[in-house]
């Protein structure tokens, strides 16, 4: 299977796992934290964090079609930097637990970059 395969599977997967497992099925600790921190009250926050499960499921979709799409590509770079940040601002504690973002979200991004390089390899060759 070619590397570039194997990045687009990982990245869709992770997308939809963590829109899925941590939002959608059970809403996680982590995820509670994480989103009471932002203020918006206890039946906010619910239905913020079913929204961003169903946003990344969604996401996880469109990523695993339009993985060659640059916008695509760089949407993904720009949102997992931006998740990155905010967990920065609103728990930074957890940039140091296990399975944290750092360690998501930074091998995800240069997975990213791998097929950003290899989609505007394949179409200067064209």
């Amino acid at each position: 299977m070619a590397t570039i395969q194997i990045a687009r599977f990982i990245i869709s997967f992770v997308w939809l796992y963590h829109g899925l497992a941590p939002k959608l099925i059970q809403i996680a600790p982590i995820e509670q934290l994480i989103s009471e921190s932002v203020g918006l009250g206890e039946e906010l926050t619910y239905l913020l964090i079913k929204a961003a499960g169903v946003g990344e499921v969604i996401w996880a979709i469109v990523f695993y079609f339009f993985y060659k799409v640059k916008a695509i590509l760089l949407l993904n770079i720009f949102a997992l930097i931006g998740l990155l940040i905010g967990v920065m601002i609103l728990q930074p504690q957890l940039l140091v637990e296990a399975f944290n973002p750092v360690t998501t979200n930074i091998p995800l991004i240069a997975l990213t970059i791998i097929i950003l390089n290899a989609t505007s390899n394949e179409q200067s060759n064209k």
